[in-house]
């Protein structure tokens, strides 16, 4: 399986506790988290040639994780496009937090993904359908202290299936693990994830993010859905 982990690559140029929690940035930390004798990993970012995405890449892709938050306005519609058509043709994708707003996330929902936020707050998500093969060997319930709030309504269109919600110590609940499918390619979006927070280390997050992306890796890629004039096979 081969993964791609995109991240802006942003807040680790301007903020010294993003590199003091994940050194090397997010994309290195959680491609280390990912990387395993099944798992090739590859990172990409805003920094590199074609924003890291290049034709070549995207093919070469089974499942893309995506991290980004200040910088969605950043990535070409020409990259968002080559990312949307591969989802389409079967390739996986796991967003992460913030990549709620990402073109690719907004692109592939057809929504604006708002939702309610603020900084500092305490969070414990629950696992609400065990037997999903994103929540193998994830607990009922853990805690993210401190977590950043992502509150309801969340604007996104009817999840197939609503892994995990997140309870926030100021009362508000959300919908923290998300899966759809478009086209060809299968979706999980993950609300934990703040930059300055430690909650990729947290080894239930980390569980998630392995699970979905082996759940996220496609049979096959580059699936053609044609519209053709069809004739009958039996008369």
């Amino acid at each position: 399986m081969k993964v791609t982990v995109w991240n802006e690559n942003c807040h680790e140029k301007t903020d010294p506790r993003v590199l003091e929690l994940y050194p090397g940035g997010l994309h290195a930390y959680l491609a280390s988290v990912l990387e395993c004798d099944d798992i090739e990993v590859r990172t990409a970012t805003l920094d590199d040639e074609e924003c890291g995405l290049t034709q070549a890449v995207v093919d070469d892709t089974d499942v893309m994780v995506w991290w980004g938050h200040m910088a969605h306005h950043k990535v070409p519609d020409e990259i968002v496009d080559r990312v949307h058509k591969a989802v389409l043709g079967g390739m996986g994708l796991v967003v992460l937090h913030s990549g709620h707003h990402s073109k690719i996330f907004r692109k592939l929902c057809g929504t604006t993904c708002n939702l309610k936020w603020r900084d500092g707050a305490r969070e414990r998500i629950w696992t609400v359908k065990p037997n999903h093969p994103i929540a193998a060997g994830v607990d009922e319930t853990f805690v993210l202290d401190p977590e950043e709030m992502y509150g309801e309504p969340f604007d996104i269109p009817n999840p197939e299936d609503i892994i995990f919600m997140g309870w926030f110590n100021g009362g508000e609940v959300f919908r923290s693990g998300c899966t759809f499918t478009r086209g060809n390619g299968r979706i999980f979006y993950f609300q934990p994830g703040h930059e300055t927070n430690k909650s990729f280390q947290n080894e239930n997050v980390q569980k998630v993010i392995k699970n979905a992306v082996r759940w996220a890796c496609p049979v096959k890629k580059n699936l053609e859905i044609p519209c053709p004039h069809f004739k009958a096979l039996e008369e």
